[in-house]
């Protein structure tokens, strides 16, 4: 009986540490080198491109409707767009491919 947990505390040993050496996702931080196209630099030798980055719209300009005191509905402009510099928070996603970019640094 002995035998057969310490089997069992071995594989779920194993099985831990291939699941934690895979990084499933990953919390990056980076900042905006251009908007157009957008390109997202992480560290001195790597800038994401357009393709790999996937926006929320926490940082994107959208439109959405408010109701003002009246009871009216009246469309408003929410401008969150990245701009040049920004330091954004991202989600990497399993394998590194994409990034998830959930918000912008609010100085």
């Amino acid at each position: 009986m002995r035998d057969m947990t310490d089997f069992i505390r071995s594989i779920r040993k194993i099985v831990l540490d291939a699941v934690n050496a895979q990084k499933l996702t990953t919390v990056v931080y980076g900042i905006v080198e251009s908007v157009n196209p957008l390109k997202v630099r992480i560290d001195q030798r790597l800038i994401l491109e357009a393709e790999h980055l996937v926006l929320t719209r926490a940082v994107k300009d959208y439109t959405t409707e408010i109701q003002i005191s009246s009871g009216a509905r009246q469309p408003c402009t929410i401008y969150n767009a990245l701009k040049v510099n920004d330091k954004v928070t991202m989600i990497r996603q399993h394998g590194g491919q994409q990034y998830l970019i959930i918000d912008k640094e609010v100085a």
